[in-house]
């Protein structure tokens, strides 16, 4: 029986939500885990039409039983040590969220090598779309057992209760992670680079900060749905891959951008103008090359 802690072993429990129509959570993120070698085994923290950002979604939520009930599947099938990855993204109900943690632990002990890689999603530019009950569980019991967390700016400032509006800003944050243990912090976009440019960060505890500069595609007003769930899915599968993690970043970066240019280009009038919002759903299944041959364009600058 080969040893689950070899990093032969490629499979991710991924936890996330699952939509009918388009690309969201899991199922923006199985498919290019899939391309670059993991087996994927996703668990749907709900199942809707399509994401919440059209006129109307409709489907059903799951619940902490359900999910416990699953997993217990999962445990008594002795399954439990095949897996080198969890990863995590929209949870709505913080009783969930709760059971994840459960979950880790249970994890952790069939295989002590596993990696955690939580995206924290709560909202984006100051507008939170999970109940405020979810941010005290994210803190004090989810992000101290991660290895690898993705929040956004907005995440940031809710979990830190700190300002985020200058760069030391960002530095002092990252601190305050990785003295709760977290190992490699990345701010997937923020607002702090030039106009017209989203700036994004990585920090490695006693390791290299890095930025990289990402111009924005499309009209100034186009929003992409998905996009940080593709980013934590593709930087779990080129960390496992590599420990020079400005290659990582940038390969991260690289595929997400290729996929976004895709998607602006296939809109109608290149995105001047109003956009449907299944016309926005990215083009990620057209994008398999940039994904498994990803081009480095935009390169990491180390800043310490």
């Amino acid at each position: 029986k080969m040893s689950s802690s070899g990093s032969n072993v490629k499979r991710v429990l991924s936890i996330q939500s699952h939509v009918v129509h388009g690309y969201v959570g899991n199922k923006v993120a199985t498919y290019p885990l899939q391309l670059l070698g993991f087996d994927v085994d996703p668990l749907n923290s709900v199942q809707f039409s399509n994401h919440t950002g059209y006129k109307t979604f409709k489907g059903p939520v799951s619940n902490e039983k359900e999910l416990a009930t699953i997993f217990e599947g999962l445990e008594e099938n002795e399954l439990l040590p095949q897996y080198s990855h969890l990863l995590t993204g929209y949870i709505g109900n913080p009783l969930f969220l709760r059971q994840v943690g459960i979950i880790l632990k249970k994890l952790r002990q069939a295989n002590p090598n596993l990696v955690y890689v939580c995206d924290p999603v709560m909202g984006d530019n100051g507008q939170l779309y999970v109940p405020k009950e979810l941010l005290p569980v994210y803190r004090d019991e989810i992000i101290p057992l991660a290895d690898i967390i993705t929040p956004n700016q907005y995440e940031v400032e809710l979990l830190t209760e700190k300002e985020v509006r200058s760069e030391a800003a960002v530095w002092e944050t990252m601190d305050w992670f990785h003295k709760r243990g977290i190992k490699t912090v990345v701010i997937s976009s923020s607002d702090l680079g030039q106009p017209g440019v989203l700036r994004a960060f990585l920090s490695q505890l006693n390791g290299p900060r890095l930025a990289i500069d990402i111009p924005k595609q499309g009209g100034k007003d186009l929003v992409f749905t998905g996009t940080g769930d593709l980013f934590a899915s593709l930087f779990l599968a080129h960390s496992h891959e590599s420990s020079d993690v400005a290659a990582v970043f940038e390969k991260t970066i690289a595929s997400l951008q290729a996929v976004i240019k895709r998607t602006v280009a296939a809109l109608p009038n290149g995105g001047n103008g109003p956009v449907k919002a299944t016309e926005r759903e990215l083009k990620l299944v057209q994008s398999k090359a940039e994904i498994e041959q990803p081009q480095v364009l935009l390169k990491a600058q180390r800043l310490n």
